[in-house]
């Protein structure tokens, strides 16, 4: 043999296609050059690429340990340059080797896209939780099919099975061999005999029917949810994607939010702060009545608790927090302007009603 190919991948001879596969996996993360910057890594990636592209093909594998021969190993170009420096090592050896006899049929297909949509909610909705319908087109999987775009299924004539089909162009270089997905079965190996009406065959259909989504108590502004699978459906029974919604929490005139408090401005009156009593404040509830302490500060916090919002990552709930005012009136009436003047009076004299 000119080149020992089991030696280069480091496997038995008669180690499985499995095996084979998973050792490429290996060699080809450890020196493609995009990876690699070492001396070297670049000869080695292209030795184990044309090590896997002879053992990963039974036919080639059978003529190699037959006879010998390397000579259809040059044709084995497969550049992983072409994915801009994005690498999804998976996704890219399946690729490679369903062109070498690794694929089975029936594979799955690209797995659907994730979606994006966007809802506001009310303080109230915040409190208590709610669930919002979002409408839009999407692409699911047809039932009538389950996706599967018919019954029936026969081998692809085009790619003879392989979900792969190979483009090998002559260059002053030499030939060059790609290998791409089959656009007759779209990589699967198969196709249908008997093709569904519903879906025309695409395992899809388009749906306008509304999502239901759950907002939990407690969500945050800018809170991104992800619920699982309503995304675009995947083709050839790949999962489908996922659904973000982010969610804006409007703002309320009547509160301030701060964190899982619910602050309110109250003002009241001089005699109020002074001698206590009753007033009515508007809480997320309804209304409710709320008792004032004598000598009650201006800028002081009345603090009900448990009344604010649910803590989204906890069974705490916030407070409902009351910021007092005191209002001081711009013009007083002669009479109480006299009692002001008492009120000082005795102030002076350090005598209290409290």
């Amino acid at each position: 043999m000119s080149k020992d190919y089991y030696k280069t991948l480091g496997v038995e001879k008669g180690a499985s296609q499995e095996e084979v596969k998973k050792a490429y996996k290996r060699l080809a993360k450890k020196y493609h050059p995009d990876l690699n910057k070492e001396a070297g890594a670049t000869d080695k990636f292209k030795e184990i690429n044309e090590a896997a592209a002879v053992l990963g093909d039974p036919e080639k594998r059978q003529q190699y340990d037959q006879f010998g021969t390397s000579d259809f190993g040059q044709q084995a170009g497969f550049d992983f340059r072409d994915f801009n420096g994005s690498f999804n090592f998976d996704d890219i050896f399946d690729q490679f080797f369903s062109g070498f006899g690794f694929k089975s049929r029936g594979g799955r297909g690209r797995p659907g896209r994730d979606l994006v949509a966007e809802v506001d909610v009310t303080l109230e909705d915040v409190s208590k939780g709610t669930t919002r319908e979002i409408e839009m087109q999407r692409s699911v999987t047809c039932s009538e099919c389950r996706g599967k775009g018919g019954k029936n299924f026969v081998q692809c004539s085009d790619c003879q099975g392989q979900g792969m089909v190979r483009h090998a162009k002559r260059t002053p270089f030499g030939v060059f061999a790609t290998t791409s997905s089959c656009g007759a079965c779209k990589g699967t190996g198969e196709v249908a005999d008997n093709v569904c009406e519903t879906c025309d065959g695409e395992g899809v259909i388009v749906s306008r029917e509304p999502v239901k989504v759950k907002i939990p108590a407690g969500v945050e502004d800018g809170m991104k949810l992800r619920v699982s699978g309503e995304g675009e459906a995947g083709q050839q029974g790949a999962p489908s994607g996922d659904l973000y919604v982010i969610v804006h929490v409007l703002e309320d005139e009547r509160f301030t939010r701060d964190e899982t408090d619910l602050v309110v401005e109250q003002p009241i009156s001089f005699s109020t702060a002074c001698l206590g009593g009753e007033i009515t404040v508007e809480t997320l509830a309804g209304r409710k009545k709320v008792d004032i302490k004598p000598g009650t500060q201006n800028n002081s916090e009345v603090r009900l608790k448990e009344e604010g919002l649910p803590d989204l990552r906890s069974s705490r709930t916030g407070d409902f927090v009351i910021k007092v005012s005191v209002e001081v009136p711009k013009k007083v009436s002669k009479k109480q302007a006299e009692l002001l003047q008492e009120f000082e009076k005795e102030g002076k004299k350090k005598w209290s009603l409290f």
